[in-house]
């Protein structure tokens, strides 16, 4: 089996694209962000290490944090040139070669690859597909050698067969064993060569994923803080780490009340009888010296005396006398029943790193190290509107088509429970002045702006204007269910800016949106460590077939509860339309349906994210 770490992905770019205007295809914008970007993001989880080849000029493909190799050979040699550099570069067994415009690669590339090769003891893996000819109905293979995982050993074949002045990318690997990997989606190794093939991804939408990690890599966290009493300080980001300024537990003490001894009298053997010689409580010491052949009584948590490692518990004494005990053979074993000096945490080491929310335990934890203040972010500044004439706010009368506007006090909820200091400013009109005012207004009042309706195809038309005078906006057609339009950018305003995030309108889709797309996006910017970010998936059997359309990622409504079988099942709560907010309220937990699945069958698994601690 080839673990990841031994692999180097290698995006191969600096290629200019003649029918894009001679522009580094690399480099061209997909959603607000460059086409090798797009790459990078899904080659990340499947590698240990990453590089960029390039054909001269490392450009502003340095600015990505990554290794980039210069090709070496001379010439135009296209993606052998890249191949080329990166088993020279590479310090790991296998290398991954990608293109830098083909932003839709297989997440399972390099694990069906590296499964391949070994499998089959090759030195070369590459892509392939199968196309049905419209013409003959003949199906036939294609293969894609540009995605292929290669052994670096390789190199001296390679080398060869540049020298013989070949140039081939199908043929260069010679005598060694090649073998080929079929992949069902041919759509994911396609190349972006044309305006328009450009124009069309852009219209698809992005993936979830690849949405989630733009907004990851667009943020960083407010970079005020302040030093607020340990009460006060539950559920706020730590700002600094916290280093322990004791030793927890101080001392080496007794797990259970009973009586401390030396370990070296239990011999297994007889029973043993011992002399008390001193009562040890928590918090007291001990003043008397314990020999061998003695014990002292102790309570739990008091201090261990000197030369003492075991304690036997009280229960387990076979005779108590006011002088002595007796203790069976083998009642236990050296060592048993002591916590060593440090055991939790040494003094100089860190209890707890920056980006840590601070929950009941942590509160406890930095109570116990005597901590009394501690370092937090500042709360992060959140302004949010409904937008729509036919929303009316509560307490008014309902005109013929109108609706109560229920999004912001969802995005109220939502917001308060993540700990963001909030700023409702009610309900915008569908007229560009009043839109452009909130966001202006809004600018200088907060940090991100969350907006909810007005970004979908129909509804946007004036929103993009007002959004490309005030700022960098990547309107976003997201492949998921609910919540497909969303908008993302920063905008400003006199010398003021703001994160933009515009969700959708339908209720359901709000939440939906706000959970797996603005909340992760929000608690970075508090500050919060990757593992707070993120919402932990769990595998449950589905209780029936839930229908799902390949190609996006849905989220659907569930309900986990425990079958007759005793195990846990999961069913959806009904119709699962993204205005029926009435199933947030009777589901709990979110049924996560990832782009590549289909159909489910009753009793598999799937992905869930519970509401407990959510919602």
């Amino acid at each position: 089996m080839i673990n990841k770490h031994d692999i180097t992905g290698l995006i191969l770019a600096g290629g200019l694209g003649t029918r894009m205007g001679q522009h580094d295809k690399g480099m061209l914008p997909l959603h607000g962000q460059p086409l090798a970007r797009h790459v990078l993001q899904r080659l990340v989880p499947q590698v240990g290490q990453l590089a960029i080849s390039v054909h001269a000029d490392a450009g502003a493909y340095a600015r990505f944090g990554l290794p980039v190799w210069p090709d070496v050979l001379p010439g135009q040699l296209g993606p052998l040139a890249g191949l080329h550099s990166g088993m020279q570069h590479a310090n790991t067994p296998y290398l991954l070669s990608v293109p830098c415009d083909s932003p839709l690669l297989p997440p399972d590339l390099a694990a069906r690859l590296a499964a391949g090769l070994a499998d089959n003891d090759a030195d070369l893996a590459i892509a392939v597909t199968e196309e049905t000819d419209p013409a003959t109905g003949v199906t036939v293979r294609r293969p894609h050698p540009v995605f292929c995982l290669v052994k670096t050993s390789a190199l001296p074949q390679l080398d060869a067969y540049l020298a013989a002045g070949e140039r081939r990318m199908r043929t260069w690997h010679g005598d060694l064993k090649l073998t080929e990997v079929l992949f069902e989606n041919h759509d994911a190794f396609g190349n972006i060569n044309t305006p328009d093939e450009l124009a069309a991804l852009q219209a698809q939408g992005l993936s979830v994923p690849v949405a989630q990690a733009i907004l990851a890599d667009s943020v960083t966290p407010v970079a005020e803080s302040e030093t607020l009493p340990l009460p006060q300080a539950f559920e706020r980001i730590l700002a600094a780490d916290i280093i322990s300024p004791i030793s927890v537990p101080a001392h080496d003490n007794s797990a259970m009340d009973g009586y401390a001894l030396h370990g070296a009298d239990l011999d297994g053997s007889a029973p043993l009888t011992l002399s008390i010689v001193d009562t040890i409580l928590a918090g007291r010491p001990g003043t008397v010296s314990v020999q061998r052949g003695q014990c002292a009584r102790i309570m739990t948590g008091a201090v261990m005396p000197d030369g003492c490692d075991s304690v036997v518990p009280q229960e387990l004494v076979s005779q108590l006398s006011e002088h002595g005990i007796t203790l069976a053979p083998d009642c236990i074993r050296p060592g048993d029943n002591r916590r060593f000096k440090g055991e939790d945490l040494m003094q100089g080491q860190p209890a707890l790193l920056q980006g840590k929310r601070l929950g009941p335990a942590e509160l406890g934890l930095l109570a116990s190290l005597g901590i009394a203040t501690v370092p937090v972010r500042r709360r992060l500044r959140v302004a949010f509107f409904s937008t729509g004439d036919e929303l009316r706010s509560i307490g008014e009368p309902l005109a013929a088509g109108c609706i109560y506007d229920s999004n912001r006090y969802t995005l109220l909820g939502m917001l308060t429970r993540l700990g963001c200091e909030v700023l409702d400013l009610g309900i915008v009109k569908d007229a560009p002045q009043a839109l452009e005012a909130a966001l202006r207004g809004a600018c200088v009042r907060a940090d991100v702006i969350i907006t909810s309706g007005g970004v979908s195809s129909g509804a946007a038309d004036f929103t993009r204007e007002i959004l490309a005078r005030l700022g960098d906006v990547a309107f976003w057609q997201i492949n998921m269910r609910p919540g497909r339009p969303m908008a993302f950018g920063q905008i400003s305003s006199g010398g003021d800016s703001a994160l933009l995030l515009g969700l959708p309108g339908n209720p359901v889709a709000v939440m939906a949106a706000f959970y797996f797309l603005a909340r992760p996006t929000l608690l970075r910017m508090m500050g919060a460590d990757a593992d707070t970010a993120s919402l932990p998936l769990l595998q449950v059997a589905a209780q029936a077939t839930i229908r799902k359309k390949r190609g996006r990622t849905e989220y659907q409504r569930g309900i986990v509860e425990r079958g007759a079988d005793g195990r846990q099942h999961v069913r959806v709560t009904g119709a699962q339309g993204s205005g029926i907010l009435r199933s947030m309220t009777q589901a709990n937990c979110m049924i996560v349906l990832h782009a590549a699945q289909g159909h489910v069958a009753a009793g598999d698994l799937v992905d869930i994210v519970l509401f407990h601690g959510l919602m």
